[in-house]
């Protein structure tokens, strides 16, 4: 059985990207999958794996071109935080860290509270908090 997912992202800029995310507190796997075309990024206690590939690269294994960004949606990368202030801290550094907010935080059905933010490449991103204890029975 599978024991594990890792998700491939194509990037423009490799150098640009690792440093967006680290400034974003991620941390990278460095013995594993970093060189000149790829990095292994790692996401929270579980380290689920983001592999970012520049786009050459990335096109080897889908055989296809990649999604415009800029067009539409291809995937929604989901990041949980474990208070409101969680959330307000990260997209702090989404935006200094040169990304852009399209959902500011905020509220929502009164028991969640999160952002949404696009990277470098234009991939969205979402952070949210929820508050088991107000969520609707």
């Amino acid at each position: 059985m599978t024991k594990q997912i890792w998700i491939n992202l194509p990037v423009k800029d490799l150098v640009k990207s690792k440093e967006f995310f680290t400034s974003l507190g991620f941390n990278f796997n460095t013995p594993y999958g970093n060189g000149p075309v790829s990095a292994c990024m790692m996401i929270g206690d579980k380290g689920v794996v983001v592999m970012l590939f520049i786009d050459p690269v990335f096109k080897t294994f889908t055989q296809t071109e990649t999604s415009d960004t800029t067009k539409g949606t291809e995937v929604l990368f989901s990041i949980d935080a474990e208070s409101k202030a969680e959330v307000d801290e990260l997209a702090a550094k989404v935006k200094a860290a040169g990304g852009t907010l399209y959902s500011n935080p905020t509220e929502v059905q009164g028991w969640m509270y999160g952002f949404g933010f696009i990277d470098l490449d234009g991939h969205r991103w979402n952070s949210v908090f929820m508050d088991m204890s107000k969520m609707p029975k």
